[in-house]
């Protein structure tokens, strides 16, 4: 947007205490061939990846004949045998079950339009891990060992995903924290103006002069006293703003919230009352000039499931300490080293 140089991304979430990625699963087929059946997620990826690069054909519209049902919405005998690889069988049902066992963002695919191209993905895996079973490649220790840890993880994962449905937030705890974080749900609505200086990340306008930090903050003290004195903020932003992006637009930046912005800037602008215009404020951008048109708090009762959210990791994180604790876990100092130091915050 045009606001991107203000703007701090935010780092992805992350599953705290142990990382479970989802790119691919192993299944032990040994067990029941006909029901586990081994998948290979990356494979199907990357199925999606070239159907992506590659326009659908245009389709005819065809008019869906009374009393049938709609596309995609075949009912099928769950008994029904769909897949055959020499004498093992697989049901509508058991396909089924496969697809179930893909991640979410691709079980919508493997039921529609490419469940053929996964199909033929997910039998050329089993191909190749039953001709592995034949050579005996399972019993290799590396292989074994690789097997035992995909289990586990996968194991872990799904134990985790178990504990983030069924963990009980209490409410005093939900209200806890939004006693303590109210400025997690504050948001304010801004203009600015922007005038930098010699060295700024904002591109020079065409024709403009490059001006040293002393020759912007007087230019920006002269536009704050233009505003006192009854000036149009809107026009002054679309004359005079560096920032052209938000200028062409009276200089609205849209709402925001608490850590969206460059630091300085957001204290400068949550400062501010509804209508206050502030002293020029200096960033690595220039100077700017604030006005704060609107201010939003989210009241408690909206904030109540975000909260809960954002409070489920924390506390499967303190049980699984309590299930390492339990598991009674020891380490030979003399091969492992010392415990680490915890950082200093």
């Amino acid at each position: 947007g045009s606001d991107s140089f203000l703007r701090q991304g935010l780092a992805d979430a992350q599953v705290p205490g142990f990382d479970v990625r989802r790119s691919g699963a192993c299944y032990d087929i040994s067990v029941n061939r006909n029901h586990l059946l081994a998948l290979s997620f990356a494979g199907i990826a990357l199925v999606f990846a070239a159907q992506a690069q590659t326009p659908p054909p245009a389709t005819p519209q065809v008019k869906p004949v009374p009393g049938t049902p709609a596309a995609g919405l075949e009912i099928t005998d769950p008994n029904k045998v769909i897949i055959t690889i020499g004498n093992e069988k697989v049901t509508a049902a058991q396909y089924d079950e496969m697809i179930n066992a893909l991640p979410a963002q691709y079980q919508k695919q493997a039921r529609g339009a490419q469940k053929r191209q996964i199909a033929e993905q997910m039998m050329q895996v089993k191909v190749l891990s039953m001709e592995a079973e034949k050579r005996g490649i399972e019993k290799q220790a590396v292989v074994k060992q690789q097997l035992l840890f995909n289990r586990e993880n996968i194991l872990a994962g799904a134990l985790y995903t178990e504990m983030m449905k069924s963990i009980k937030v209490e409410d005093a705890a939900v209200q806890e924290y939004y006693n303590g974080h109210k400025q997690e749900f504050e948001s304010a609505k801004a203009s600015h103006i922007l005038i930098r200086f010699k060295g700024s990340a904002v591109p020079l306008r065409p024709g403009a002069k490059e001006l040293t930090e002393d020759e912007a903050l007087a230019k920006a003290q002269d536009i704050k006293k233009q505003l006192a004195g009854g000036a149009d903020f809107a026009t002054l932003a679309k004359a005079e703003s560096d920032d052209t992006g938000s200028g062409v637009k009276g200089g609205d930046l849209g709402m925001f919230k608490h850590g969206q912005m460059v630091g300085t800037f957001e204290n400068a602008a949550f400062a501010l009352t509804v209508g206050q215009v502030s002293e020029p404020v200096k960033t690595q951008f220039g100077y700017h000039i604030i006005k704060v048109e609107e201010k939003q708090s989210k009241p408690f009762e909206e904030a109540k499931a975000e909260i809960s959210e954002k409070l489920r990791p924390e506390l499967a994180k303190k049980e699984i300490e309590e299930m390492r604790k339990k598991a009674g876990i020891v380490y030979d100092e003399s091969f492992f080293g010392p415990v680490p130091a915890a950082p200093v915050k």
